[in-house]
């Protein structure tokens, strides 16, 4: 009987793949975090090949980018942070998620190596990316488990990007910083801080977000942070595709730290191909699927709707985010 099952499912599987007429072109998208290195990886290798005449790359800078792709449509799959996703769908706009990869990439980099939680940095100045966005939020939250208020606390200096703090880290404008992969693992190469120097290097490595979000909320140390989304109707044997493909680049991504780098630097050369390998053991990467990262999303989620609605557009969103359920 089993045997039966099986043959009817190749035979579906198979009709399926041979009546599919390819489309034209994929466009994939991306901001220059980790989550959208595998895309790289699947372009360089024509891993759609089957799927897609032509597959493209397009690099999203900030948010008006990303919105203005995902409303225009003008992309297929866009790597994201998950609230941004769930803020999108949450306005109208017609995405869905298909899985989360990213499930720790905040840490704190800092010029005292004492430092190593972030109730160590009370009374300090800190570089903060994105106020009142995800990082902000998680540090917030971490502040306050702690007992502290992080209005009174710390002195926050608000900055537009990880890399606009690790720049003001490198030029000592500051001493402290919170940042997201890869742009700690550039800090400590521009600095020569990593590998170790024989003197004291110049930065450190502290506080892991995700490690103390889990301690002070008592749950697993990783937050799912980022992952990728579907644009509108899509055929459904090309997200298919696009799932088991992402999900291979991403194997190969973690387990080809040199290779990885090289090839992240050469489609986005503000990256350095050194700092991204050397970043790749510090990220958590798990490729799981929408649906499995839901309880984990919905405990996230709502502690970003508690600090702020607004960071994922007012609400939880509901079951049709989450693709395959």
């Amino acid at each position: 009987m089993m045997k039966k099952i099986l043959l009817l499912l190749f035979i579906v599987l198979s009709l399926n793949a041979s009546e599919f007429k390819k489309v034209d072109k994929l466009i994939l998208s991306g901001p220059m975090a980790s989550v959208s290195h595998p895309l790289l990886h699947m372009i360089k290798t024509n891993a759609l090949s089957d799927v897609a005449n032509k597959v493209e790359f397009i690099l999203w800078k900030n948010p008006d980018e990303l919105r203005a792709l995902a409303l225009r449509k003008t992309a297929d799959f866009i790597a994201i942070p998950t609230n941004v996703a769930a803020n999108l769908y949450n306005k109208g706009v017609d995405v869905k998620l298909l899985n989360v990869s990213v499930w720790g990439i905040l840490g704190m980099i800092t010029r005292d190596k004492t430092k190593k939680t972030i109730a160590d940095f009370k009374d300090c100045e800190i570089a903060m990316p994105f106020r009142a966005d995800m990082p902000d939020i998680i540090f917030e939250e971490i502040a306050k488990k702690n007992g502290l208020d992080p209005k009174k606390d710390f002195k926050l200096r608000y900055v537009s990007s990880p890399i606009d703090a690790m720049q003001m880290l490198i030029m000592r404008r500051v001493d402290h910083a919170l940042l997201a992969e890869p742009a700690i693992s550039m800090a400590l190469r521009k600095t020569k801080s990593f590998p170790l120097k024989l003197i004291a290097p110049d930065l450190y490595r502290s506080s892991d977000l995700q490690k103390e979000w889990g301690e002070v909320f008592k749950i697993e140390g990783k937050i799912p942070q980022a992952g990728m989304v579907m644009v509108g109707k899509q055929n459904e044997y090309v997200v298919k595709r696009f799932n088991e493909e992402y999900a291979k680049s991403l194997k190969w991504y973690k387990s080809h730290p040199k290779e990885a780098g090289e090839l992240v630097e050469k489609y986005i050369p503000v990256l350095n191909a050194q700092a991204v390998g050397d970043s790749i053991s510090y990220v958590q990467l798990d490729n799981v699927s929408a649906k499995d990262s839901k309880k984990d999303l919905d405990f996230f989620l709502g502690v970003l709707k508690k600090n702020n609605p607004k960071s994922i557009g007012g609400k939880l969103p509901d079951d049709k985010f989450y693709y395959g359920k």
